[in-house]
């Protein structure tokens, strides 16, 4: 069976995951927030010029779902800096 999810269900579950990551390992979200970010803009925009110079049968809401998983991980780390006032626990022996 195949499910599929509406942007909304995807940016749901992508804030839901990146929280619980931020809430168990700050270090390890904030370095994966950096390194997948950086790779998922790369490969959208990529996909964005191939797509423009010559188009494909890649659905449209393939961009808006890379478009989501870029922004989820940079949302949920602010959300978690204002949270907690901008402290990270692993900057606390610094």
């Amino acid at each position: 069976m195949l499910v599929r999810l509406s942007l909304l269900e995807v940016f749901l579950t992508e804030m839901i995951v990146w929280l619980a990551l931020w809430l168990i390992n700050d270090y390890l979200a904030t370095l994966l927030t950096v390194i997948i970010t950086a790779i998922l803009i790369c490969v959208l925009l990529l996909a964005l010029v191939s797509e423009y110079i010559e188009r494909s049968k890649v659905p449209r809401k393939y961009f808006w779902v890379m478009a989501i998983s870029i922004v989820c991980p940079i949302l949920s780390g602010l959300f978690y800096l204002i949270l907690f006032g901008g402290e990270l626990s692993f900057m606390e022996g610094m």
